[in-house]
């Protein structure tokens, strides 16, 4: 509709010093002709738009022009830029449109010098990511959906689930839904689900309001305490991984760590990637396992 595009060329022009008229063309897919019969019809309105023609001229706003921002606040303001800035960082599909149209509307500098986010971690390769604006759309209509997901026992399992929220937690995102195989919420990385199909069947579900995307492990869940002992070689990743309280320092500098964990795949691969530097102390039936693994890997070796 040819009110929209006007609204988004003005929304463009504020968010940057000035475009040429194939820019905002190609922005908005239409032709140069249609985005300067747009320009005419924006200053007809007192939209002030100049045009400046050669090098590194183009279409601008007045200097100084802005949409009523008084509602807000500066620091409001800075708020919602910074909360628009992590969403884009995080790969949320047409994040960084909102961003240009938000910063347009209070002429707020995007580039800013303080403020860089990168969720992804060191070294990490470009990865293939779950069609999120399809997760989206089947949350917020409730729809059921169908993927294959790959989960924690290294095994491949057919999910059909009712999608109840969208989460992003430290760099991942993860989907919260009700199985139907399983008649309760479970929470998978999104990165391990594949072959997502929406459906057209519909459910009613909401989430509890009480619901916590991270586990509260008590001992009736029958999860066994390790007491695991880490170099302190490794001390600046022991305190990246687990949470200060879990941890103790020992006179001997070694870090001991106690927590929960699953006697499972995960668990054993998990610890094995601090390699010779953590020593299972309890309990004696992990230490075994991890003992037989440990033999496996030499036995490729020899």
């Amino acid at each position: 509709m040819q009110i929209d595009r006007l609204i988004q060329i003005v929304f463009l022009l504020l968010s940057r010093d000035n475009l040429t008229a194939k820019q905002l063309a190609e922005e908005l897919g239409v032709s140069t002709r249609t985005i300067y019969r747009d320009i005419n019809i924006l200053s007809v309105a007192g939209i002030p738009i100049t045009s400046q023609k050669g090098y590194g001229g183009g279409l601008s706003l007045l200097q100084g022009y802005s949409l009523d921002k008084s509602y807000f606040t500066q620091a409001e303001q800075s708020n919602m830029i910074q909360a628009l800035q992590i969403l884009k960082s995080s790969n949320y599909p047409d994040a960084d449109k909102t961003l240009n149209k938000v910063a347009g509307l209070f002429s707020h500098n995007m580039q800013s010098e303080w403020l860089e986010i990168d969720f992804s971690y060191w070294g990490s390769p470009e990865k293939e990511r779950v069609n999120i604006t399809a997760l989206e759309r089947a949350v917020i209509n409730k729809y059921v959906i169908t993927f294959t997901y790959f989960n924690t026992e290294l095994t491949v399992t057919a999910q059909t689930v009712e999608p109840l929220k969208l989460v992003f937690k430290s760099h991942a995102w993860y989907l919260v839904a009700w199985s139907l195989h399983k008649n309760d919420i479970r929470t998978y990385k999104m990165s391990r689900i594949r072959d997502l199909q929406v459906t057209n069947q519909l459910f009613e579900r909401e989430l509890p309001q009480d619901f916590s995307i991270t586990p509260a492990y008590k001992e009736e869940y029958n999860i066994p305490i390790f007491k695991l002992h880490f170099s302190e070689k490794i001390a600046y990743k022991v305190y990246d991984e687990f949470q200060e309280k879990y941890i103790k320092k020992l006179d001997d500098g070694t870090l001991e760590v106690s927590f929960r964990y699953q006697l499972n795949e995960w668990t054993f691969l998990y610890l094995l990637s601090f390699g010779e530097y953590v020593e299972i102390i309890e309990p004696a039936q992990a230490r075994e396992i991890l003992k037989e693994k440990v033999k496996k890997i030499l036995s490729m070796y020899q």
